[in-house]
């Protein structure tokens, strides 16, 4: 009897699946995951519920994200017998470096030899070597905030900003700080702070600011 049961399951199995759908990517290394689980890696087979609809994505560290979703005949558009994700690198990745000097305080002092206004005279030079837009300046309290600097990947915007700000008088120590954020999604404006999270990395470009306040405010 139980051997019946068994073959009978087997036999309701094969009838509740009416398509398998080979799921490959160009990585061979890329996750492949399905409906939120890892299934393989570079590829496969996923058997298709005919009521069903299954999320398919493909993902690897550096690369940009894909997904898709496919359906049995009787849930939707029937799905193909083969999916494949040509995977390309991520370009918001590329124009980055990871570091540790995003969104930190960095205290630098100043040159006993320079007067404080040379000092922000200097500063101001050496934030507009990088940023083309100040959205604030006040000498009188040493605080200097540039407008946020947005830049659009295939799948990111990145925004980056310097704060200066007085740290100490005596001696003159200036905090600056890099702020360097992402949303996830291409085309976000600038102005939806929300949809924006601290990243851990910032582009080529603004790699050597710290360094330049740090050289430059205090050599003799």
């Amino acid at each position: 009897m139980k051997t019946k049961l068994t073959f009978l399951f087997a036999i309701l199995q094969c009838v509740a699946y009416s398509q398998t759908v080979k799921i490959s990517a160009s990585e061979t290394d890329a996750s492949i995951i399905v409906n939120g689980l890892k299934v393989g890696s570079g590829n496969y087979k996923l058997k298709i519920d005919k009521k069903d609809c299954y999320k398919v994505k493909a993902e690897k560290p550096g690369y940009l994200k894909y997904e898709a979703t496919v359906c049995g005949k009787k849930a939707g558009p029937e799905a193909p017998s083969s999916l494949y994700f040509e995977m390309k690198k991520d370009d918001a990745e590329e124009a980055s470096v990871k570091t540790d000097q995003a969104n930190i305080d960095f205290e630098i002092e100043v040159n006993k030899d320079l007067e404080m206004l040379e000092a922000w005279k200097l500063t101001t030079q050496i934030v507009t070597d990088y940023f083309d837009a100040i959205e604030v300046s006040d000498k009188e309290t040493s605080y200097l905030r540039t407008a946020w600097s947005v830049q659009s990947f295939q799948q990111n915007t990145i925004r980056t900003r310097l704060i200066i700000k007085l740290a100490k008088s005596n001696p003159l120590t200036f905090k600056v700080k890099l702020n360097s954020e992402y949303s996830g999604a291409n085309a976000t404006s600038v102005k939806a702070d929300e949809q924006f999270r601290d990243w851990d990395r910032i582009l080529r470009k603004y790699k050597n600011v710290i360094s330049d306040f740090s050289t430059r405010l205090t050599k003799k």
